[in-house]
């Protein structure tokens, strides 16, 4: 099959959906299929630079595009590029299937449109971004996407032939937005186990960064923006160190917008000697801070389906989440899943840190859980058949 993947923007700072997605195209090149991925060239203050694009060691063609306007991309996610309506315009319709990442983009837009003229089948995935309100959002993001549900988004999810949610709480909230039921296919992520057989030996992530070996370590990976609670967990981790002696709070991902507010508040709880924010760890060095990790937490405000929770567990590290997560369900009795809550997140981690026999435990858990619910090539098989029935019903 000739398969389009469009997502309007396509770096790794990204998080989540981008490695989803990089994943999911270098999968189907591998089965054979031709695999194009159209972008923009937008960029957290500036256009994408060649160092920052992804690239594939298969034959999957990227084709990032023009955006105008990185101020409104970043903003206002009016991702507006020209050059790809265009070639939207002159391509769509040598492709079999067509896949959607995040909502609210205007290049979904165009392809409805064309893909509707052209007869070709289209599937829509959110990846989390579909809810109008969520905690942390300011009004401008709220009034945005009101006004592009209104004008584009009823005929994105109108026109759609699939919807793919990763839970039963993302297939609800595309039904919120008028989403057919009957189109809903609940599909999670996964993860390539193959990745994890050989995990980095212990110490390396702690010797470079000056950690001691004796020293336990509370990680956080992800953007640095407030909608991930991070805040919270300096809070809750200020109150642990009144416990427990020797423990370092990790803070590693991209500022989104958050860090100075972040900084400012360790300088005020006078905990900067037991803060490190690394910046962003990617492939060896980001399992390495993984596997010197005591606990992962992820304390979000909003989340649908985190990728470095599977990420933590297939290297044996337990995890805490919060309840506003999408995955809490699936997870709860495997990890830790507790209320958006300083006190409980604190009482959490003083008991997990204390307990190294549990933790491992725990950990072995977590490992055996992710090998058996989301290995990534079981997933991409029910893509690939999902592409294949709509290809020839179209």
């Amino acid at each position: 099959m000739k398969i389009l993947q469009v997502i309007p923007y396509f770096a790794w700072s990204y998080g989540g959906p981008v490695r989803s997605i990089y994943e999911l195209s270098k999968s189907l090149s591998e089965k054979g299929h031709d695999v194009t991925i159209f972008t923009t060239d937008v960029f957290r203050d500036h256009r994408i630079k060649n160092v920052d694009k992804i690239a594939f060691e298969t034959n999957v063609k990227v084709c990032y595009f023009r955006c105008i306007n990185n101020w409104l991309a970043n903003n206002l996610k009016l991702h507006i590029s020209p050059e790809m309506r265009q070639a939207i315009k002159e391509d769509l319709d040598n492709f079999d299937v067509v896949h959607l990442h995040d909502y609210r983009s205007i290049t979904h837009y165009y392809v409805q449109y064309y893909a509707k003229k052209y007869n070709v089948p289209y599937i829509l995935q959110a990846h989390g971004s579909s809810p109008k309100v969520y905690g942390g959002q300011n009004l401008r993001f709220t009034v945005s996407k009101i006004f592009f549900d209104f004008f584009f988004g009823s005929k994105i999810l109108g026109n759609s032939s699939k919807l793919i949610a990763l839970t039963e709480k993302e297939a609800n909230q595309y039904l919120e937005l008028g989403g057919d039921s009957k189109k809903i296919e609940i599909i999670p992520n996964g993860i390539q186990l193959s990745e994890y057989n050989e995990l980095p030996e212990k110490g390396i992530f702690k010797n470079k960064y000056s950690i001691q070996d004796n020293e336990k370590v509370v990680l956080y990976l992800g953007r640095i923006h407030k909608i991930k609670g991070i805040d919270l967990l300096i809070d809750a981790f200020s109150e642990v160190l009144k416990e427990l002696e020797g423990c370092r709070l990790v803070i590693v991902g991209p500022d989104d917008g958050f860090y100075s507010y972040l900084q400012n508040k360790i300088d005020n709880l006078k905990i900067g000697d037991s803060v490190l924010f690394t910046g962003p760890l990617y492939g060896q060095e980001k399992l390495e801070a993984y596997v010197d990790a005591d606990v992962y937490v992820l304390p979000s405000i909003y989340e649908t389906f985190p990728m470095t929770v599977l990420e933590s567990c297939a290297c044996g590290t337990p995890f805490i989440i919060t309840n506003c997560c999408g995955i809490a369900k699936i997870v709860d009795g495997i990890g830790f899943v507790i209320e958006n809550d300083k006190d409980q997140l604190r009482n959490t981690l003083v008991s997990i840190l204390s307990d190294d026999d549990s933790r491992i435990i725990i950990g072995e858990n977590c490992k055996s859980f992710v090998k058996s619910r989301f290995n990534l090539p079981k997933i991409i098989d029910r893509i690939e058949s999902l592409y294949a029935d709509l290809s020839i019903v179209d």
